[in-house]
């Protein structure tokens, strides 16, 4: 599918300027706050990549994270992120490419990037996020579980599609329909907890 914008730098810039972030929920997603509640490990090296407003980020620091990495390639989001986050040195806030990133992690949380990417750089989204993790590291997340009827930015697909891309780098521990969507999400969200072969 041709896309009418390159999903660059200066597309995401762009929609964040004007203030046309309608992806974001305006708080950390449940079914992420509900699988991290019973995360054990509060030093866990955590990458939340295209991380936007990082409700996420906030959720995390609220209940003891200590080690949080967040990537986004719009420098207007990351502007803001680095004020709100200045005085707490356990988030770490980087400007870029999240397929030029380098590290090693325990755990990266999946909201909204996935969707948000080319479909052609999805096979590279997996390979780059398997390379990102330490052994047995995990992804843990939402995508969408539904087709989109305007061209994207989102991008959908389903667990059939998501299982096939994934099963040569990861354990599947869990990918299915996600029972706690925010409501205007309910039934579209799948639920993925993946572990890096």
């Amino acid at each position: 599918m041709q896309q009418e914008n390159q999903l660059d730098q200066s597309f995401w810039n762009n929609r964040w300027e004007n203030q046309r972030t309608g992806w974001d929920i305006g708080m950390a997603s449940p079914a992420i706050t509900n699988y991290m509640l019973q995360y054990p490990n509060k030093n866990a090296e955590i990458l939340i990549p295209g991380c936007g407003n990082a409700h996420e980020a906030e959720w995390l620091l609220q209940n003891g994270f200590t080690n949080v990495t967040l990537i986004d390639i719009a420098p207007k989001a990351v502007e803001l992120l680095q004020k709100r986050y200045a005085t707490h040195p356990e988030v770490k806030v980087i400007l870029g490419d999240f397929f030029d990133h380098l590290g090693q992690y325990d755990l990266m949380i999946e909201q909204t990037f996935f969707c948000a990417i080319d479909p052609n750089l999805r096979a590279q989204y997996v390979t780059h996020t398997s390379a990102l993790l330490k052994p047995s590291g995990k992804i843990i997340g939402v995508l969408f579980n539904t087709d989109f009827e305007k061209a994207g930015p989102p991008f959908g697909g389903n667990i059939a599609k998501y299982s096939a891309l994934f099963k040569a780098n990861f354990i599947i521990k869990k990918m299915e329909n996600c029972y706690n969507s925010i409501k205007p999400r309910a039934n579209t969200e799948v639920f993925i907890h993946l572990i890096k072969k």
